[in-house]
């Protein structure tokens, strides 16, 4: 019997980095990623959240520490994120404010609306 894995969805970026980052975190200490590789490409998704009424998904080759960098940035602002349209113009990315954008092994991109 197969198991079926549900991606989980959080209420907002912060409740994300708690919930899902941090004990990740903990219990793999060596992870640079959030799906614990070193490098390549991957559609996977790690998790959603919900930003400015809207689903993001992150996706698990996304780097820890630019969470962190995110997160903090969310603890001082109720805006850490610069939404951007994808390279083909048929999506939306978030960027965290003030970071470089090229290489910014940051992969959040909206899903849907509310």
């Amino acid at each position: 019997m197969s198991t079926i894995n549900t991606i989980p969805t959080f209420e907002n970026f912060t409740e994300f980095y708690q919930k899902a980052v941090e004990p990740l975190k903990q219990e793999n200490i060596a992870y640079i990623r959030l799906d614990g590789k070193l490098k390549g490409g991957t559609r996977n998704v790690f998790a959603y959240f919900w930003y400015k009424d809207k689903k993001w998904s992150v996706a698990a080759d996304t780097f820890i520490d630019r969470l962190k960098i995110a997160f903090e940035l969310a603890q001082k602002t109720e805006e850490p994120f610069v939404i951007k349209a994808t390279r083909d113009h048929k999506g939306e990315s978030l960027s965290i404010k003030g970071q470089p954008i090229r290489n910014n092994k940051f992969s959040v991109f909206k899903v849907g609306e509310r």
